[in-house]
């Protein structure tokens, strides 16, 4: 077979996230950016909070693209997923380039059917509370994380 059918992240979906991490955000008063990308790395739609530090833009971008690239969330781990010390780390962020690889916590893929079809990433708070955002931005649009993810 030489073309197979795919499924692709809307804008509405894009969008329905970002509504969600940032009502999250504005509840518990906390300043964040949210990026999400599609399938390819590339942008969709991003939001930053009044008060949000200028920084997070670049940060929570690489981590929906990371995310959307590995097919998994962003950790300390390599594309293998395994355990990297901080060298390893750093020198995986160069050698992928800065924009396209992180070891922070708060992007996840966005896996529907067992397709990814995107990445999300939310960067301002506690890498726990990136962390609970962007899952719960994905659950609003009924995806989830894992390949296996039916």
């Amino acid at each position: 077979m030489f073309v197979a059918n795919s499924k692709r992240l809307t804008l509405a979906g894009a969008r329905k996230m970002i509504s969600t991490a940032m009502g999250i955000a504005e509840k518990e008063n906390i300043p964040i950016t949210i990026a999400v990308a599609d399938g390819g790395g590339h942008l969709m739609a991003l939001e930053r909070s009044d008060g949000g530090r200028f920084h997070t833009v670049h940060s929570s971008t690489t981590k929906a693209v990371c995310a959307a690239s590995n097919k998994r969330p962003t950790t300390a781990r390599g594309a293998q997923g395994q355990e990297l010390d901080t060298i390893h780390a750093i020198g995986l962020a160069l050698a992928a380039g800065p924009e396209r690889w992180t070891a922070t916590e708060g992007g996840y893929p966005i896996i529907v059917d067992g397709e990814c079809i995107g990445g999300i990433g939310v960067s301002g708070g506690t890498w726990e509370f990136d962390d609970r955002v962007a899952r719960t931005a994905l659950e609003a649009i009924g995806a989830g994380f894992k390949i296996d993810n039916k």
